[in-house]
């Protein structure tokens, strides 16, 4: 097991959930053809959002019939228009995008993030971390430790880099890596770099899907024998919360550990509330707490 004991296995491995068959959520995109009585959500250059029926993207002013009544409103207010998939409303209500989609708690899915899209991260205030799709197939997150009372040379470092494709059917594959700096050591033989490469698959649409994940975690040059596992996934039971659960089979540790808690959601930000704990004789209910934040911009 030599090397083993110095390796943090990642609990930011890969991923996870229960098997859901829900139709594919359209991505949000911008319209600038000509459709008719199509439901569109228009957002003002006042940060207004408006959703209705549009019998034409092309007029200037673009004509929008909501529930309250018909508006006009001037292209050069329009700051984005698009097109809302009739599965998003429910019940008349607009069921915004899942603001999260890219991780379960601390471990990927198998989607990225679009080109230019970007949030921020944070776990217990001390963790945080950036996210940036470079493109449609690459997402790169970056974070570091901010502890109170060590130095920045104690502090620990770390970048994840996703590479990922979507198939049709609702399957999504990706492959990366974590790479930690786990901060400076006084050790004759320190530990440098830390971390795990994977694999990942995800099954399922933004709102409900299962992922599965296997990676092999290092130390230095030196990789375990063996891979850890992640399973979990997650299932949006409302517009604004969503279950999602999160689970290890780690080498040279007996016990499964699981986590399960909240997302609440907003258009924006997602905030999850959950629980880690292990499966054997000793774990207690309903374990660990867990909070986090995601902000996307």
């Amino acid at each position: 097991m030599m090397g083993t004991k110095k390796i943090i296995d990642p609990v930011f491995l890969l991923m996870i959930v229960f098997p859901y068959i829900l139709p594919a959520h359209l991505d949000s995109e911008f319209i600038d053809k000509a459709d008719t009585l199509k439901k569109y959500i228009i957002t003002t250059t006042q940060e207004m959002t408006i959703i209705g029926t549009v019998m034409n993207t092309e007029t200037d002013p673009v004509i929008i019939t909501t529930e309250h009544g018909t508006l006009t409103i001037p292209k050069d207010k329009i700051s984005k228009i698009k097109e809302i998939h009739p599965q998003s409303m429910k019940k008349g209500k607009y069921w915004f995008p899942n603001p999260n989609t890219t991780r379960l708690f601390f471990a990927p899915t198998a989607r990225t993030l679009e080109k230019g899209e970007a949030y921020f991260a944070d776990y217990y205030l001390f963790f945080p971390s950036v996210s940036y799709g470079f493109s449609n197939n690459f997402t790169l997150n970056a974070g570091l430790s901010i502890i109170p009372g060590f130095s920045l040379n104690k502090q620990f470092f770390y970048l994840a880099p996703k590479i990922g494709i979507s198939a049709k059917r609702n399957w999504h594959f990706a492959a990366g890596g974590l790479f930690v700096h786990p901060g400076d050591s006084d050790e004759e033989d320190p530990v440098t770099t830390v971390g795990i490469l994977y694999g990942v698959t995800t099954y399922g649409n933004n709102d409900s899907g299962f992922t599965f994940g296997l990676g092999y975690g290092f130390s230095n040059e030196e990789f375990v024998d063996s891979p850890a596992a992640i399973f979990g996934g997650e299932k949006r039971i409302s517009r604004k919360i969503s279950f999602v659960t999160e689970n290890w089979i780690i080498p040279y540790v007996d016990p499964v550990i699981v986590s399960y808690g909240l997302r609440f959601m907003s258009e924006k930000m997602a905030v999850d509330l959950a629980f880690i704990t292990a499966l054997d004789s000793e774990a207690f209910f309903p374990g660990i707490p867990m909070l986090d934040f995601v902000y996307n911009f």
